[in-house]
């Protein structure tokens, strides 16, 4: 039998009712105790770094739960992370860059009803977490939710109660579980490199996201205070002529002399962005030599760029370089990099 590491981190899958609301309570041990069924798929021991809600998660807890996966690499053969589903997207793309080139599944689920309720997805979801985690031919960071397993980097939560609440963003699903069996749609390619831990995350990094009408006042204060500004624009991607003269001037002075990072992303979930479409996005890449998300998910831009930013300093060209760089299936359509 597989030995699976099971690593509590609070979450609605763990919570129980208080007069304010729902609040993560159960260990590890509690929740594996609702599912007796995993004595069957493999032996599992659990550990618990933390238990928040998931609106709480930073950072800080996303090196935890790496420094978990670390220090036990050797003992297990899988791993199986329980997690609140807000920003379980965020966390799973985030180890996707903390944990690279792992031949042995970090399978992170969770649920959106706690698993002491009579109605819930809990049980299920953690179950055929433990079945994915415990299959030979399972590898690198997934996401197993709703019967169907999804590439780290590619996730987003669409529904805010359903219990199918996450999606495959612009990337097939590689598997689904059935009947208590691993159906591929997508065969596992072993890793030519052995596993690769990070332990940092660069945070100085902000979200700007476009609305009709912005105001361009904006744009100073942000350059001043982050050293990555992700900008998620409109359509396929450009700047609107309000923000213009704005950008252009600070652009000069940030991006040449002091190393500030721009990315380009689009507010539009499917088929990813491609500034050379427009006018109001070929001329500032070309300009600026932007970078641009592509059909990466918001998730995984925001965290490969802290991934970056938490390396070594580099020239701009290595950074463009290495965000271009696939990890985990997170960036496919690249036909106009240049």
């Amino acid at each position: 039998m597989k030995k699976i590491l099971m690593i509590g981190t609070g979450g609605t899958i763990a919570s129980q009712s208080t007069e304010f609301g729902l609040t993560p309570g159960l260990s590890t041990e509690e929740l594996l105790s609702y599912v007796p069924q995993a004595a069957d798929v493999c032996e599992v021991d659990s550990i618990q770094v933390c238990s928040i809600d998931s609106t709480n998660v930073t950072p800080y807890y996303w090196k935890l739960m790496e420094k978990a996966v670390e220090d036990n690499y050797d003992k297990y053969d899988g791993f199986v992370i329980c997690h609140g589903t807000d920003t379980l997207a965020y966390t799973a793309a985030a180890l996707s860059y903390m944990i690279q080139n792992s031949s042995k599944p970090i399978v992170i689920t969770g649920a959106q009803r706690p698993i002491s309720n009579d109605v819930t997805d809990a049980k299920t979801n953690l179950l055929e977490s433990l079945i994915y985690a415990a299959d030979d031919d399972s590898q690198d960071v997934s996401i197993v939710f709703g019967g169907k397993v999804i590439v780290g980097t590619r996730a987003k939560k669409e529904r805010a109660k359903s219990f199918n609440a996450f999606r495959s963003v612009n990337f097939p699903t590689p598997a689904i579980i059935q009947d208590g069996r691993v159906i591929r749609y997508i065969p596992s390619v072993p890793f030519g490199e052995p596993v690769r831990f990070y332990h940092e995350m660069g945070e100085s990094i902000f979200l700007l996201k476009l609305i009709p009408g912005i105001k361009p006042d904006i744009l100073p204060y942000l350059f001043e205070n982050y050293d990555c500004i992700v900008m998620e624009s409109f359509g396929v991607g450009g700047i609107p002529t309000t923000l213009t003269e704005e950008f252009y001037k600070i652009m000069q002075e940030w991006i040449e002399s002091k190393g500030k990072i721009v990315v380009m992303a689009t507010q539009v979930v499917n088929e990813g962005s491609d500034m050379t479409v427009y006018e109001v996005g070929a001329k500032v890449k070309s300009d600026f030599n932007l970078i641009e998300a592509y059909d990466m998910t918001l998730e995984a831009t925001i965290t490969k760029l802290m991934w970056i930013m938490g390396l070594p300093k580099m020239k701009y060209s290595q950074i463009k370089e290495m965000f271009y760089s696939t990890v985990n299936s997170d960036i496919i359509f690249t036909r106009n990099i240049k």
